[in-house]
């Protein structure tokens, strides 16, 4: 049975991340902080599915903050692959806690490497890697694009990717960067765009929220589903040679396109709810996001499955479905 290691578990990512891990027999270690307040609440589906946590997921305190508690337990898991999911990773708020960010973001990632140099095991490192790498350079970028970061978020990032890289090339550790354009879903934060739309939705259609307000409109992203995401981030892992890789539909859609297809899905006209807010825009904006994954379907046959449209309606479906259920008492919270 190998052993993976997952940091960031509690968030979108690492909860799809681990249920695949999971389905393919993995015995799997994640790490979560310490809280006041439930936060493995995008875990909680395992436990319901199998009527209790399942016997090979084991969850450890720890913070990428904390070296001593990551070498420990890498020493002490001793994983053949480890998947660095964790972060500080909402771009606005990087603006905020700079600092912050450019240590959990970015140095965190050589207290891993480091880690795993002096276990002297063969364990494989995937570093999340992120399109906000690639900030104000004109799209369609590739494995071959400057970086030109435009926010702490973006250059912390960079930091963990060369990074990742250097570790490869200095001690021969097998690491890859993923290099993960947007990619969302019913379990993305509420403070994200995304969610925050559909989120928004599903409230005006219940009766619980009036209006929606936003920032940049205008702005251009590749969206595609984070199921699919974490698949790759996994075949990456499995082959012989380490690499980086840009994982993306290449698709453009703006923040208009989304805000018009999610509230069409409720059939509502979305001018009738939607205003914008100069404060919710970023110091420096990134105009245009948009990857090309040839390399990524070439080489590890990934390929994305989930349309724009199909990734919208799925979204504001299950946020309509939760604000339901939340209204009529049906969820129940369990912390695993």
């Amino acid at each position: 049975m190998k052993k993976a290691l997952v940091t960031g578990t509690t968030g979108q990512d690492g909860s799809y991340l681990i249920e695949l891990l999971l389905a393919k027999g993995y015995e799997v270690h994640g790490t979560k902080r310490r809280s006041s307040s439930f936060n493995t609440s995008r875990l909680e589906n395992l436990s319901r599915e199998r009527g209790s946590k399942p016997d090979n997921l084991f969850l450890h305190y720890a913070d990428l903050a904390d070296a001593g508690s990551l070498t420990n337990l890498v020493r002490d898991v001793q994983p053949d692959e480890i998947y660095n999911l964790g972060a500080q990773s909402h771009v606005a708020v990087s603006f905020e806690v700079p600092e912050y960010t450019a240590d959990v973001t970015g140095v965190a990632t050589i207290r891993l490497l480091e880690a795993i140099r002096a276990s002297g095991l063969g364990t494989r490192f995937y570093q999340a890697s992120s399109s906000e790498m690639f900030g104000s350079t004109p799209p369609p970028q590739n494995e071959e694009t400057p970086f030109h970061p435009r926010s702490p978020y973006g250059a912390a990032k960079v930091y963990s990717y060369w990074a990742a890289v250097n570790y490869r090339e200095a001690y021969g550790i097998h690491a890859s960067n993923g290099i993960l354009f947007n990619h969302e879903s019913h379990r993305r934060g509420e403070t994200f765009v995304t969610r925050k739309i559909t989120r928004a939705v599903a409230r005006i259609v219940e009766g619980l929220q009036t209006e929606l307000v936003l920032g940049n409109l205008d702005a251009v992203r590749d969206w595609g589903y984070a199921p699919e995401y974490v698949e790759a981030m996994w075949l990456m892992l499995q082959h012989e040679t380490a690499d980086d890789y840009v994982i993306a539909t290449g698709e453009a859609h703006s923040v208009r396109e989304f805000v018009e297809a999610a509230f069409a899905r409720v059939n509502l006209d979305w001018e009738k709810y939607v205003r914008t807010d100069a404060r919710y825009e970023r110091p420096s904006e990134v105009d245009a996001l948009i990857g090309d994954a040839s390399k990524a379907a070439r080489v590890l046959g990934w390929k994305p499955k989930t349309t724009f449209t199909e990734l919208v309606n799925l979204m504001v479906d299950e946020d309509l479905q939760s604000v339901r259920d939340e209204r009529s008492g049906k969820l129940v919270r369990i912390d695993i």
